[in-house]
């Protein structure tokens, strides 16, 4: 189809951000054809969509994401927890090991349908299921292609439950890497999951290490979130947690290092030497009150800082606003990291995903991916190129998403869902997958 989007304000983001007034974009073919004044847009078109009283931006990507998690909301059946260990052990292990093939499907389609309303398009999930690991990637894409939506996959290996579950983890990630690689879709990516440090053993780290390489991919593991990550590795292993996943390989410029809550200048030196890149998820770390990472520190060593949810959102925009709200309580100063928080989101989550995908994503310019997003706006102040962070944190992040397109579709205009979904009926499988799950924990 060509779409033509036109009478929206669009913001392009990109390596050369611009705000244009009077423009249209044109879709074609999956991609966006051209970017002009609107009186040079005079053929015959498939669809027009009028996009006055909105903004156009490309579609927003969260790097680190947990599908899995979703069946748990409302769950209160997990022992409260004095650390976060006890968090692990009292509600995320216990899930885990509960979880079948059904669960994982359901928590991804419902995840994702609630990704396309909030302008998500692009997700890198860690995905965890010990007791149903064969085929669970197969099932999470199912549910993603189902959507529309782009997203990388992985299954975090484990030692913590034994070498049998720590090997089948190993083959479902070494198959479905193979298999993205052998169909090389746009749609479905995949990473070498592992879980953290402190349940890898050595032989497992050497082990991965040398699939990873010859597989030519990048693993996705969770990096000193707690402080007892750090203290565990420096006690059994007398070095940290990056210094041992380097030792062993595992970082790299397509490596994802979430969280590096607890790392500490040398690690932060390594991270950078490796160009590992480093995903924040702010509100996660909040919540298990596990600290807050220092984004700016991490950036200023020249580190790609990303911006993650870890399963807690998919509404991009609400996330980024706690980034900045925690830098300002971390430094104890309103004025530090502003910069640094915009651009994990609307700046290097793209440079991320730029790295696992071939069509360009989270820009609007010739020739990337037609992954855009309508949100009403109507601007109280001056919105141009240089005001448009502000906006984005302080007013767009508080509108509505109207319409969501990914690779040319339109997988929602008029904040109505126009896949081949029964929004409802997807709500009512769950909920009884959901109570069937509760009744195992």
């Amino acid at each position: 189809m060509k779409i033509l989007i036109e009478n929206g304000i669009i913001i392009t983001l990109g390596a050369n951000p611009k705000v244009l007034y009077g423009h249209s974009v044109l879709i074609e073919n999956q991609k966006i054809k051209s970017i002009d004044k609107s009186a040079s847009f005079t053929d015959k078109y498939d669809k027009v969509i009028n996009a006055n009283g909105k903004v156009v931006m490309p579609g927003f990507i969260n790097a680190h994401m947990h599908f899995y998690s979703t069946l748990v909301r409302g769950l209160g059946k997990a022992k409260p927890a004095a650390n976060f260990t006890e968090v692990l052990e009292n509600l995320w292990w216990r899930l885990d090991k509960k979880l079948n093939n059904e669960d994982n499907y359901y928590s991804t389609l419902i995840m994702a349908i609630s990704a396309v309303r909030h302008g998500t398009t692009t997700l890198i999930d860690h995905h965890a299921s010990p007791f149903s690991i064969k085929g669970s990637l197969n099932t999470i894409a199912k549910a993603v292609k189902e959507t529309g939506l782009r997203a990388s996959l992985c299954y975090e290996v484990s030692d913590r439950d034994g070498k049998k579950i720590s090997d089948e983890g190993i083959e479902e990630n070494t198959e479905f890497i193979k298999q993205c690689n052998m169909t090389n879709g746009e749609q479905i990516k995949a990473m070498f999951g592992l879980h953290a440090a402190f349940t890898l053993e050595d032989k497992t780290l050497e082990k991965v290490s040398a699939i990873g390489k010859e597989l030519n991919t990048g693993f996705h593991i969770h990096v000193a979130e707690a402080e007892s990550d750090e203290a565990h590795s420096e006690k059994n292993f007398g070095m940290r947690v990056v210094e041992r996943l380097d030792k062993f390989g595992i970082l790299g410029d397509k490596s994802i290092a979430a969280h590096c809550v607890h790392v500490n200048e040398k690690e932060m030196d390594i991270l950078a030497k490796n160009k590992t890149i480093v995903v924040h998820n702010p509100q996660s770390n909040l919540n298990n009150a596990v600290g807050i990472a220092d984004i700016i520190k991490l950036q200023s060593k020249g580190i790609l800082v990303g911006l993650g949810t870890d399963a807690m959102t998919v509404k991009m925009p609400e996330e980024v606003r706690v980034a900045l709200w925690a830098q300002h309580i971390r430094n104890q100063n309103p004025s530090c990291g502003f910069m640094e928080a915009a651009n994990t989101l609307l700046t290097n989550n793209a440079v991320i995903a730029n790295k696992f995908w071939n069509v360009k994503l989270g820009s609007i310019e010739e020739g990337a991916a037609a992954d855009l997003v309508l949100i009403d706006y109507y601007p109280p102040t001056p919105l141009d190129d240089s005001t448009y962070l502000g906006h984005v944190i302080f007013g767009i992040s508080q509108s509505t998403v109207d319409t969501t397109i990914v690779d040319g579709k339109i997988l929602m205009e008029n904040k109505i869902i126009k896949l081949d979904i029964d929004e409802e009926e997807v709500s009512r499988k769950s909920l009884e997958t959901a109570k069937k799950l509760w009744d195992r924990f």
